[in-house]
C-alpha cells in the first residue's frame, strides 16, 4: 500500500492537473440575467471571474447537485463526446426530469424537516415512510412550492393518513413556542432565537389552537385544530403577524390558515428569498446569505440584488422550483470554473469561482458503492425502523435519519435533530482520511472494482474507463505516463493494478470534492 502512494505523488489526480483540463477552451458561458448583477459587482470591486468549466467538470458537477450521485462511465463519455452547442442545457433538463433528482431533494427536505422515527424527534417508522412517500410524491410531480408549504402548515388528521402533519410532531416538545421556531427555521429562513422575545411569542400564537389526540392504533396521533378548549391559549382576536402588521382570527378560525396565507403572499419579505436561497445553497454549498437558516438584516447577502431577481422569478413562475434551478444551473455563474482568476476572499464569497466543497456522506458512499459494485450495511438503535431494507438501498434513498452506519457518521450526515444546516458536516477530518486510506470496510470494496468495471482491450483503455466511473474524465498523457511506469512494478509484485489507480483515485480532492 505504501508503494500505491507514488500514484498520487506522481501526479494523479485534481492538484496536478492543468488548467485545460477544467475550464473550456470553447465559446465561455454566455451571461444570463443572473449573472448581470453579479458582473456588475465585479467590475465594481476588480475582480475577474473564472473561465468557464470543462464538459467533464460540468458533467460531474451538475449529476452531483441534482441527484447526488456521479455519472456513470458511459454517461460521463457521452456528454464529452457530444457536440451539440445545447447539450448542457438539455443535460439539466433531463436530470431535473430524473427520479434521482426527486429522491435526492427529498433527503434535503428530510434534513430540515426532521425526518426522524426516533429520539429525539419519535415520529415512529410508520410516520416516517408515510412522511418520506408524501415530501417525494410532491417533488415528483413538481408541487408549487406555495402549496407544498401550505399543506404542511393547514394540516390535520393522523400521522398515517395525512403524512404532513407530522411536521407538528418532528420537534422536541409539541408546544407553540417549539413549532414557531422550525416553522420559521423551515420556511422563512430564520432563527427565532435572534427575535424580540415578544415577536416569538407573537408567532407562537398562530399555532396555539393545535392539539395532539393517541388513538387506539399503535403509535398514531391525531393532529388538529382544537378551536375550543384551546381558547385560552389564544389570549384575543388580534393576532400580530411577523412584520408587525395586525389581523383579526376569530375564535372559531384556525390561526395556522392566516399565518400560512401570510407566509406564502408574493409580498412576504422571507418566503420566497428564503426557497431561492436554499436552491442556491445547494448548488454552490454556499447560500447567497450563509448560512442559509439565517436570514437577518444584520446578515446581508453576497448580491441583494440578484437575490431580488430570484425572489421575483418564483414568484412569476407560481412558485416553480424547478424554473428557480434551470434559471441559476444554466447561468455563468454555476458553470464557472473552480481555478480562481482573481484569488481573494472576495472573490469566492461572491461566487466568481465555482466554490471547492466536499460532496455529502450520502453521496460519497453511494458513489463507491456504485463504482465498486458492492452495498453497504446499515443499523439502527431499535430494529423497527431497519426492518424490509433492501440489500441494494442507496443511503441517498434512506427515509429515516434513525437508519445510519458507522461511515454515514463519521462524513458528517446531519443526524436530523434540529433541522439546522450546520447539522450537516463537510469538513475533512484526519479520521476521514485513514478510513479511506487504510480501512478493511475501503479495502474490500476496491478489491471487488476488478469484477465490476467492463475489460478494455488494452491497459490504456482499461485505465479510461476507471477514470470516467472515478472522476468523470479522461486521464491525462501526463496521468498515463505515470501509470506506465508503475504497471511494470504493479505486475512483478502481483499486485491488481485496478484496485491500486482506483485507490488512488478515490482519496484524491478531485473525487472527494465538487469542483
Amino acid at each position: 500500500m505504501v508503494k500505491t502512494l507514488s500514484l498520487i505523488a506522481a501526479g494523479i489526480g485534481f492538484a496536478s492537473l492543468s488548467l485545460a483540463q477544467y475550464e473550456t477552451t470553447g465559446n465561455p458561458a454566455p451571461p444570463t440575467k443572473i449573472d448581470l448583477p453579479l458582473l456588475k459587482q465585479y467590475t465594481q470591486l476588480g475582480i475577474r471571474p473564472a473561465g468557464t468549466c470543462s464538459d467533464s467538470v460540468f458533467v460531474r458537477r451538475v449529476h452531483l447537485d441534482l441527484t447526488g450521485s456521479i455519472p456513470t462511465a458511459d454517461q460521463a463519455r457521452d456528454f464529452i463526446d457530444d457536440r451539440s452547442k445545447d447539450k448542457r442545457a438539455k443535460l439539466i433538463d433531463e436530470l431535473l426530469a430524473s427520479d434521482g433528482f426527486s429522491h435526492y431533494c427529498t433527503t434535503l427536505w428530510c434534513d430540515r424537516l426532521r425526518v426522524k422515527s426516533e429520539f429525539p424527534i419519535n415520529l415512529w417508522p410508520n410516520a416516517v415512510q408515510a412522511y418520506h412517500r408524501w415530501i417525494l410524491g410532491s417533488i415528483r410531480e413538481n408541487k408549487p412550492y406555495d402549496q407544498f408549504v401550505r399543506e404542511i402548515l393547514t394540516s390535520n388528521g393522523s400521522n398515517f393518513r395525512v403524512p404532513q402533519v407530522n411536521f407538528f410532531r418532528a420537534v422536541q416538545n409539541s408546544d407553540p413556542e417549539t413549532i414557531a421556531r422550525a416553522a420559521a427555521l423551515t420556511f422563512m429562513g430564520t432563527r427565532l432565537d435572534s427575535w424580540p422575545k415578544d415577536r416569538q411569542q407573537d408567532l407562537a400564537v398562530f399555532f396555539s389552537d393545535l392539539a395532539f389526540k393517541k388513538t387506539s392504533e399503535w403509535k398514531e396521533e391525531i393532529v388538529y385544530a382544537d378551536l375550543f378548549s384551546q381558547r385560552e391559549n389564544r389570549r384575543g382576536t388580534t393576532l400580530t403577524l411577523p412584520d408587525g402588521k395586525t389581523v383579526e382570527v376569530p375564535l372559531d378560525h384556525d390561526a395556522r390558515k392566516v399565518f400560512a396565507d401570510w407566509l406564502t403572499h408574493e409580498s412576504n419579505p422571507w418566503f420566497a428569498r428564503n426557497a431561492v436561497n436554499r436552491i442556491w445553497h445547494q448548488l454552490f454549498g454556499s447560500g447567497i446569505i450563509q448560512e442559509p437558516d439565517d436570514i437577518r438584516p444584520d446578515n446581508p447577502p453576497a448580491n441583494q440584488e440578484m437575490l431580488a431577481l430570484l425572489e421575483k422569478e418564483l414568484n412569476v413562475s407560481g412558485n416553480d422550483l424547478r424554473h428557480i434551478y434551470r434559471l441559476i444551473l444554466n447561468s455563468a455563474t454555476y458553470q464557472r470554473s473552480s481555478i480562481p482568476a482573481t484569488n481573494t476572499p472576495m472573490a469566492e464569497q461572491l461566487f466568481a469561482h465555482y466554490p471547492l466543497h466536499r460532496i455529502d456522506a450520502e453521496t460519497l458512499i453511494d458513489s463507491l458503492c456504485h463504482i465498486t459494485g458492492t452495498t453497504e450495511q446499515y443499523w439502527s438503535m431499535i430494529p423497527e425502523p431497519f426492518s424490509f431494507i433492501p440489500v441494494e438501498q442507496g443511503s441517498v434513498t434512506l427515509a429515516d435519519g434513525s437508519i445510519t452506519s458507522p461511515f454515514l457518521e463519521k462524513f458528517g450526515r446531519p443526524p436530523r435533530d434540529t433541522g439546522l444546516a450546520t447539522e450537516r458536516n463537510n469538513e475533512i477530518t484526519a479520521a476521514q482520511q485513514l478510513h479511506l486510506l487504510n480501512s478493511g470496510h475501503i479495502r474490500e470494496k476496491l478489491n471487488r472494482i476488478g469484477l465490476q468495471l467492463p475489460r478494455r482491450n488494452t491497459p490504456v483503455a482499461n485505465t479510461d474507463e476507471l477514470y470516467l466511473s472515478i472522476l468523470s474524465r479522461h486521464p491525462t498523457q501526463a496521468e498515463l505516463l505515470a501509470l506506465s511506469d508503475y504497471t511494470l512494478m504493479a505486475e512483478a509484485e502481483g499486485r491488481d493494478l485496478a484496485t491500486d489507480i482506483a485507490w488512488a483515485l478515490i482519496n484524491s480532492p478531485e473525487f472527494l470534492f465538487k469542483h
